[in-house]
């Protein structure tokens, strides 16, 4: 490893010139650096580690940060699927920005290159690291422009992780147009998992009244209750596929609590919600139906 790279990873895998000439850096060892192989020039005068496909390095070349859902998703919370437009935060004063693919090729209003520009004051560009926003102005962002299960998926995500606490939040909150606030009354920082999220959002704006995380005996717990029948579980296969016997035991625990039990795999959740829902909603029109006969045989 030569002098140039061990000084970009020491200064988080991206530098700028002036920090490198700092260190000792000579213009001959950093083109030599580049020639080599051993770094990537994202941008003039800017230098990373990072293989030019990372999102945070695809940021850096168009001559800002990761924001909005981009940052969410490299910083692993949870985010309904992979593609969409780069969110990439700049400088009101931002100049000479560049394809994410290639440096050599200017952003224009013409072609965006897939980018999705954020003109940010002052305070947003004064926090975060060089790659990235802080999570709470990434998060404002994703309220701004997402729909609301998507929003309020990131949000449960950074507050279940304690990414973001309750006074962080509160000034989230804070910074947002007061007609988006009211996003604080749909998020909640016991969801466990994206389908969770989503499950509970897309429930309540069907209209039915929805608990997450209801106790049961020896500390199980159900991820959510809907109109107080339906024992929901939403499955995610990489915490379920070794877990079938304990599953099933759990389903005789919701019966036994005297819910309805229902699994739905995370991949339905995802991408069959209409039949998830249908089946929710046929099951409670069924125990109703049957609590009705009962009453009435009484």
């Amino acid at each position: 490893m030569n002098a140039v790279e061990k000084w970009v990873r020491q200064l988080g895998g991206y530098a700028q010139k002036q920090e490198l000439v700092a260190l000792g850096a000579t213009d001959y060892a950093l083109t030599r650096a580049v020639k080599n192989g051993s770094v990537v020039r994202a941008r003039q005068g800017w230098y990373s580690v990072a293989v030019p496909t990372d999102p945070a390095f695809r940021a850096v070349r168009t001559g800002g940060r990761l924001t909005g859902l981009s940052a969410v998703r490299a910083s692993g919370g949870w985010v309904l699927g992979r593609s969409g437009p780069l969110h990439v935060s700049v400088p009101r004063n931002g100049a000479r920005l560049r394809s994410p693919l290639n440096r050599q090729i200017a952003l224009t209003r013409g072609n965006k290159h897939g980018v999705r520009l954020h003109w940010d004051e002052q305070a947003v560009i004064g926090r975060g690291t060089k790659t990235v926003v802080e999570l709470r102005d990434a998060l404002s962002r994703v309220v701004r422009d997402e729909n609301l299960e998507t929003a309020v998926a990131a949000i449960d995500w950074a507050l279940h992780s304690n990414r973001l606490d309750a006074h962080t939040f509160e000034k989230m909150l804070s910074s947002i147009p007061p007609r988006l606030r009211w996003i604080g009354d749909w998020v909640d920082a016991r969801c466990e998992s994206l389908p969770e999220s989503l499950a509970r959002t897309r429930l309540r704006l069907a209209g039915h009244r929805v608990r997450l995380q209801v106790k049961l005996g020896d500390g199980a717990r159900i991820d959510l209750v809907v109109d107080d029948i339906v024992g929901l579980e939403t499955d995610g296969e990489e915490f379920h596929r070794d877990r079938f016997l304990d599953d099933r035991r759990k389903d005789i625990q919701i019966v036994f609590a005297n819910y309805h039990p229902f699994r739905a795999p995370a991949v339905m959740v995802f991408r069959e919600w209409p039949v998830v829902l249908a089946g929710i909603e046929q099951a409670i029109l069924d125990r109703r139906r049957a609590t009705g006969v009962q009453n009435r045989q009484a």
